[in-house]
């Protein structure tokens, strides 16, 4: 194409069961056909030993002839640990195993390959498509991942990019890509009024939805998209559809032909192929004949009826249905003016009928679900490139972001749904004399003790130098960049000393994980704030223990007999109250214990002046101080 742009940035829909390439110019945003003239591309790559990896229709045609060669639905694998992803291998007619650092990986083609390398070949055919039609050399790309995704599997995605030639110059969640999308058209017409919008996303492998408002009068007198909240599950797609149909012929042909009756790869794919073509056929038909041939005479046919189809596929749009109410209530339950449909899944009836008795809506579903991300993320290019000047972006961060406290708290630094980019700062400090390296635990999730989180990431400040616990100011940055990645930084202000790491987990949250985290925080909300409130009280109680004995043994002779007394016993009291937050931490009052570390705090004024005044006089050893700190004790042990 003769007026394209020289180093364009085109959107990318990177999914679970088809992927396109999209891009946005004078003309508005359009999805990049290939030679053929399709815009899908399928996720499906072929692994031969000794052969290239085929890409995408001729992949998935002879997927059934080198089904254990072949691989699909890779993205659900993305940054996930081997162990985690057992449930969903389990049906697969290719092999998982366990890859480098305990991620999953896929034994096909005689090597063992990464889902970021199944990516990545996926991406390069996009790229090259793209710079055939475009008639110049494609390097960047807005890459677009479900709302849910975690930084593991954010970074997962950006590796993959890189791997193919291409810089992810922007990671955009799916659903606001698909608003971004929707805001072209439609939205114009209304130009000057506030909109309310939900995006329901159901795609082949992950479910999405996020609330948004579209606010006009942005830059130039654009529009303005503002995420209000988001919730999903990463593992819930079309493709547990089609296990649900599997699962249902298969149960029927082994009672028929027996129940030791096993599905070698080629079955398993052929059965995989039949179900989805079932339900694709059943969103048209009220029917769809099923037909399973096993050889040797051995033929299972059956109709499957939309009515039991909608049966099979109840507890997934259920779930997807608690998901929206969940990001209604984090957005405070707004009147929802539209309503946008994403994903092959959407067009499913009894999904759409779900959707529309959800949100009182009838959905809006003018543009292709299919197509719907990819152009909103060829608009977010444009804007990048700064072709369009007229939308602002503004995402979210999908759940709470901090670092372990020492006694096992969590101190939050970035709540859920803070939107992106975001930066956060915190004040730390020791909890040991002498202490010259303090640990950063840094943790994903909704409760306040580190054992009920999820862990994302370790790193070590170093040589602090030796200082009195709670006189070293550490300071800890959390910066969650525009593609929702997070990077921490430790700097000790006294010394100069500084620490980072950008967030590369193992592997991330499962859907199951999500679940927990989000129901157990509002199920122990009372109980955790209690315990978080007694770890912090021992924290700095200690501190005042030790900053008090340490003054008391320096002037104890020049103090009355009876203060003397008074003061060990109130130590003593405060102590006994760190003793049994020891044993069992739900199990002391926090109040009582305030009010034992405020007596003491009180009745040790005197024995601080004297201290200091013994100072002054130059009689003493000299003091560093005495109380507690004006800081929070930060994580970790003395190295």
């Amino acid at each position: 194409m003769a007026n394209a742009a020289p180093d364009p940035i085109v959107g990318i829909d990177l999914g679970t069961t088809n992927s396109l390439v999209a891009v946005c110019d004078a003309a508005g945003p359009r999805v990049l056909p290939d030679a053929e003239g399709h815009a899908l591309l399928p996720s499906v790559v072929r692994f031969l030993e000794g052969a290239p990896p085929v890409v995408g229709r001729e992949a998935r045609a002879t997927a059934v002839a080198h089904a254990a060669d072949t691989v699909h639905s890779a993205k659900r694998f993305m940054g996930r640990g081997f162990a985690e992803s057992a449930g969903h291998a389990a049906g697969l007619p290719y092999r998982v195993v366990e890859g480098p650092r305990g991620l999953a990986a896929f034994d096909v083609g005689g090597a063992a390959v990464t889902p970021q390398e199944v990516a990545a070949h996926v991406l390069r055919a996009l790229k090259a498509n793209a710079e055939r039609v475009l008639g110049v050399s494609v390097r960047r790309a807005v890459v677009t991942v479900p709302a849910y995704f975690d930084d593991a599997q954010r970074q997962a995605t950006r590796d993959a990019a890189r791997l193919a030639g291409l810089d992810a110059v922007r990671i955009v969640n799916e659903p606001t890509a698909a608003a971004l999308a929707y805001g072209i058209g439609a939205s114009r017409a209304r130009r000057g009024t506030m909109e309310t919008i939900a995006v329901y996303d159901f795609g082949g492998g992950t479910f999405d939805v996020s609330i948004l408002q579209l606010v006009p009068g942005g830059p130039d007198d654009g529009e303005f998209f503002q995420v209000l909240s988001t919730a999903g599950d990463t593992r819930l797609g079309g493709d547990d559809l089609d296990e649900a149909i599997i699962a249902l012929l298969v149960g029927e042909v082994r009672a028929r032909f027996g129940e030791a009756l096993e599905f070698p790869p080629a079955a398993r794919q052929a059965l995989r192929t039949f179900a989805e073509r079932a339900k694709i056929a059943l969103s048209e038909r009220l029917d769809a004949t099923l037909e399973v041939d096993l050889g040797g005479g051995r033929v299972h046919r059956r109709t499957l009826a939309r009515a039991e189809f909608e049966s099979l596929a109840a507890p997934f749009v259920a779930r997807t249905v608690e998901c929206c109410r969940r990001a209604m209530r984090d957005a405070g339950n707004p009147e929802v003016d539209r309503v946008v449909l994403v994903g092959g899944s959407t067009r499913i009836p009894a999904v759409r009928e779900a959707v529309r008795a959800c949100f009182g809506r009838e959905p809006y579903a003018a543009l292709d679900p299919d197509q719907v991300v990819a152009l909103g993320a060829a608009v977010q290019a444009s804007v990048l490139s700064g072709g369009r000047r007229d939308l602002l972006l503004v995402d979210v961060v999908p759940l709470s972001l901090g670092i372990e406290t020492v006694g096992g708290a969590v101190a939050k630094l970035v709540m859920r749904n803070a939107s992106i980019p975001t930066r956060a700062t915190e004040m730390f400090s020791t909890s040991v004399d002498g202490q010259v390296n303090v640990s950063i635990h840094v943790l994903q999730g909704e409760r306040e003790l580190a054992a009920d989180c999820r862990s994302i990431a370790r790193f070590d400040l170093c040589g602090i130098p030796p200082m009195p616990a709670g006189i070293p100011q550490v300071e800890v940055e959390f910066l969650v960049d525009e593609n929702g990645v997070l990077g921490v930084t430790a700097a000790e202000r006294r010394s100069g000393r500084r620490a980072s790491v950008q967030v590369v987990p193992t592997y991330g949250l499962t859907a199951e994980d999500v679940d927990r985290m989000e129901a157990e925080s509002f199920a122990h909300a009372r109980e955790d704030m209690r315990a978080h409130r007694v770890i912090d009280l021992c924290a700095n109680a200690r501190l005042d223990l030790h900053w008090i004995a340490d003054a008391l043994g320096r002037v104890r002779a020049e103090l009355e007999a009876g203060y003397v007394a008074e003061l060990d016993a109130s130590m003593a009291r405060l102590a006994g109250f760190i003793e049994a937050a020891g044993r069992d931490l739900r199990a002391v009052d926090p109040d009582a214990f305030h009010r034992a570390k405020e007596d003491l705090d009180r009745l040790s004024v005197r024995v601080h002046e004297v201290a200091i005044a013994r100072s002054l006089r130059g009689v003493g050893t000299g003091g560093q101080g005495a109380g507690s700190p004006a800081v929070p004790p930060a994580a970790g042990d003395a190295r």
